[in-house]
């Protein structure tokens, strides 16, 4: 039996996906479908949104929230307001954490924030010290004759 078996409609089928040297669409190609009804729309943006403001008004709870959706979107990310020591070298790493697991404590972030702004510290960690171990090479280096 072969590895791949015979695919169920293949007598229907024109050919692969994507022929050798065929890209496909170009990218920012949209579907006529997409193009029809912009053309519809076009020039009725402006009458379109004071009537959807209208039915808002007038207590259509799918407009209003149309409405809101587009005033006040729903946040993907808040904004972290915590304090956190300079972070110069390992040393500094323990401080910092500490100020991170405190701000968890208290509340004033998710743990999840705190994973995330964590990672964050890690990563300029290693910044700062592939930047130290670069310059204790650079003066090594120096020294030979």
């Amino acid at each position: 039996m072969s590895a791949n078996p015979p695919r169920k409609y293949a007598a229907n089928t024109r050919g692969r996906a994507f022929e050798p040297g065929n890209p496909g669409k170009p990218k920012g190609t949209r579907h006529r479908v997409t193009r029809a009804a912009e053309e519809l729309l076009d020039g009725e943006a402006e009458a379109l949104t004071h009537k959807a403001i209208e039915l808002a008004k007038n207590g259509d709870p799918m407009a209003l929230r149309l409405c809101l959706e587009r005033i006040l979107p729903p946040r993907k990310e808040r904004l972290v307001d915590i304090v956190l020591p300079p972070l110069t070298g390992p040393k500094d790493a323990m401080a910092a954490s500490a100020a991170l697991l405190a701000a968890v404590a208290a509340g004033e972030i998710a743990p999840g924030e705190a994973s995330v702004v964590g990672r964050l510290l890690e990563l300029h960690l290693r910044a700062v010290e592939a930047h130290d171990l670069e310059a204790r090479l650079a003066a090594l280096e120096a020294r030979q004759p």
